[in-house]
């Protein structure tokens, strides 16, 4: 085996061990601390396993999971962007470019090429696999934040409506996801831990 190949496998899985010093917005179900990028990923590789099934298209299951595990790696070089986070999100596009030149960079060139292709190829939501991928990475921060009775909601002062327009989206990758989504939504404003809109 190319001892040089090699030695930039290593390297690259030394570097995203990084992810695991990410932190985000969302709050584990235990509410004690805020979830890492590293825990994210590894939850969604999971759903996409148990919930292909209710994907809008069939989808490459394998496909679907390395998108998922991957698809944050940029956030080594550029921090978690707050999804409600208007000025954050207006140079993440580019933070994050430059972020996968240098993580896929790492890696031997046809590794390096699958990984940007997934990680671009997910960021577009130009497949069912990564419809269905980004539906995933949608859905889960609201199990998140209803289970903690909206604690990140309330944090940042998002409100339902906020959510909804932000989220939509998530119907293209699956229906189900988002007629459950919006259930979890329905229901916290119910029980008053998610305020409908600013007006109410």
């Amino acid at each position: 085996m190319d001892a040089d190949r090699f030695e930039k496998q290593i390297q690259f899985i030394l570097e995203i061990d990084k992810l695991k010093s990410i932190s985000r917005r969302t709050y584990l179900m235990n509410a004690e601390r805020h979830e890492n990028t590293a825990e994210h990923s590894w939850h969604l590789a999971i759903m996409a396993i148990l919930l292909a099934e209710h994907a809008n298209e069939t989808v490459d299951v394998a496909r679907v999971v390395k998108m998922v595990l991957i698809h944050d790696v940029v956030e080594i070089d550029a921090g978690d962007t707050y999804y409600y986070d208007a000025v954050g999100l207006r140079d993440k596009a580019e933070r994050e470019r430059r972020a996968a030149d240098r993580l896929f960079g790492m890696l031997p060139v046809e590794q390096g090429k699958e990984l940007r292709e997934l990680w671009e190829e997910f960021e577009a939501c130009r497949s069912p696999e990564a419809r269905f991928a980004s539906a995933l990475d949608r859905f889960i921060p609201q199990l998140h934040n209803y289970h903690t009775r909206g604690k990140s909601w309330s944090d940042h002062g998002i409100t339902a409506d906020r959510i909804i327009e932000g989220n939509a989206s998530m119907a293209e990758g699956s229906v189900k996801l988002w007629e459950c989504a919006q259930a979890l939504l329905d229901d916290a404003v119910a029980k008053g831990f998610l305020r409908r809109s600013n007006k109410t």
